[in-house]
C-alpha cells in the first residue's frame, strides 16, 4: 500500500542582508537529496518567502535551504551548518525555516589546530596502494611527556573537516576532533581515507566477495593497519600500545568490517565500536567467521569489548519496511554473541536514527564519553 501524499506550505523568514534577490533553493527527503528545487529569490531582510510542496509522502520531511549547491548552504550566524529541519508529515502541513546567514561566508575548513596530515601517501602494502592519513594529537602533545591511547577510524575525509567531507544531504563532520578537545583523557585519533570511488571503497572494506564486489581486499586493508600503520605510529608517536588502550571505530559498512578486525585481532584491539553495521551485505559469512574464531583457543576475549551503535530507523537502501531493518540485522547478531562472546558487550540504540553522518557524529560523542569511563577504571 502506498504512502498518502500531503501539500507542505514551506515559509522561510530570511533573517540576512547578504545575496538578496539571489535565486533560493530547497533540498531534502522530498526528492530524495537529489537535487536542489528553485523555489524563487532571497527576500530582502525580515521579510519571508512562502513555497508550497506538493506531493509529499506521510513520515519525515527533512529540509535544507541553500543557494543551489552544498557549498553555499545556510548556517547559523556563527557560520555553523545546521541539522536538517524535520516534520512529521501525516496531513497538508506548515513548516516555518530561518535564513541567519550562510555557510559560504565563513572559512571552510572547520579542522581544528590538533589534526594534521600524518602522511599524504601512506604505503599500504598488501592493497598495494598509497593513501592519506590524518592525525589527531591532543592538545598538550606537544608540551606535554604523557603517552596516549589511540583510536583506528576509517573514512578520514568526513572526521574532521566540513571541507572535505561529503554527504547524501550535505557535507557533515563528525566532529571528533571538537569531541576530543572538550574531553577529559585526550586520545590520538588515526584516520584513514577511503578510496576515490563507492566501488573501491567497497572492494578495500568488503573481507568476502559479493554480487556487487568480486573481489574482496578488507583482510589486505585491515592486515596493512596492523602489521604496517599501528607499528608506524608507535614507533614515532607517544601512545599507549596495548590493545586495552587501542580502539577501532567504523560506520556502516567500515563498521561491518571493524567487527572483523575485533573478532581476528583480540590482542591488538581491545574495544571495537561499530555504528550501523551493514551486516546485511555479508551476513552468512559474519556468523560462520565469528563463530570458528570465537571458539578458538588460547584466545583471552574477556578484556575485549563490542560497542554498538544502531538507528532505530534505518534500513538498508532506504526502504522503511521490516524486511529491510537494519537494527534486526545487529538485534540478532548481538543476541547471538551475548551467548558466544566471552568479552563485554554494549549497545546504543537512537530510537529516531536513521542511517548517516549527522547520527554518527553524535553517536562518536556518546561513545567517547563512555570509553573515556572505561579508560579511567584500568588505570
Amino acid at each position: 500500500m502506498s504512502k498518502k501524499s500531503y501539500q507542505v506550505k514551506i515559509n522561510i523568514l530570511n533573517n540576512s542582508n547578504s545575496f538578496v534577490d539571489d535565486p533560493l533553493f530547497l533540498s531534502g527527503t522530498f526528492n530524495n537529496w537529489a537535487e536542489h528545487l528553485k523555489i524563487g529569490l532571497i527576500p530582502q531582510q525580515g521579510e519571508q518567502i512562502t513555497y508550497l510542496l506538493e506531493n509529499v509522502k506521510s513520515g519525515d520531511l527533512e529540509l535544507k535551504i541553500s543557494r543551489g549547491n552544498w557549498d553555499n548552504l545556510s548556517s547559523s550566524k556563527e557560520g555553523k551548518l545546521e541539522l536538517p529541519h524535520i516534520s512529521k508529515i501525516q496531513k497538508d502541513s506548515e513548516v516555518n525555516l530561518t535564513i541567519e546567514a550562510w555557510r559560504d561566508q565563513f572559512p571552510k575548513s572547520t579542522a581544528s589546530k590538533q589534526v594534521h596530515v600524518l602522511d599524504e601517501h601512506f604505503f599500504f602494502p598488501d592493497l598495494n596502494v598509497f593513501r592519506k592519513v590524518w592525525i589527531y594529537l591532543p592538545k598538550d602533545y606537544a608540551t606535554s611527556s604523557e603517552r596516549y591511547p589511540v583510536i583506528y577510524m576509517h573514512d578520514g575525509q568526513h572526521l574532521f573537516d566540513e571541507a572535505t567531507s561529503v554527504g547524501r544531504a550535505g557535507p557533515v563532520e563528525w566532529m571528533v576532533d571538537e569531541t576530543i578537545d572538550e574531553a577529559n583523557i585526550p586520545a590520538i585519533v588515526i584516520a584513514i581515507d577511503h578510496a576515490k570511488t563507492y566501488e573501491l571503497r567497497q572492494q578495500e572494506y568488503l573481507v568476502n566477495p559479493s554480487h556487487t564486489t568480486e573481489k574482496a581486499q578488507g583482510w589486505d586493508y585491515l592486515e596493512d593497519i596492523v602489521n604496517s600503520l599501528k607499528p608506524f605510529v608507535d614507533k614515532h608517536y607517544r601512545t599507549i600500545p596495548d590493545a586495552m588502550h587501542t580502539a577501532m571505530i567504523g560506520s556502516s559498512i567500515a563498521a561491518l568490517l571493524s567487527i572483523y578486525a575485533g573478532i581476528k585481532y583480540p590482542q591488538v584491539f581491545g574495544t571495537i565500536a561499530s555504528f550501523s553495521p551493514s551486516i546485511w551485505m555479508d551476513e552468512q559469512n559474519l556468523y560462520n567467521y565469528s563463530k570458528k574464531k570465537l571458539q578458538e583457543k588460547g584466545e583471552n576475549r574477556k578484556n575485549q569489548e563490542l560497542y554498538f551503535y544502531i538507528g532505530d530507523k534505518e534500513r538498508r537502501f532506504r526502504l522503511m519496511d521490516e524486511q529491510n531493518n537494519m537494527k534486526l540485522d545487529l538485534d540478532k547478531y548481538y543476541d547471538w554473541l551475548k551467548g558466544n562472546y566471552e568479552g563485554e558487550l554494549k549497545l546504543d540504540l537512537e530510537f529516531e536514527g536513521k542511517h548517516g553522518a549527522i547520527y554518527w557524529q553524535k553517536a562518536f560523542a556518546k561513545f567517547y564519553d563512555y570509553w573515556q569511563t572505561k579508560l579511567n577504571s584500568i588505570k
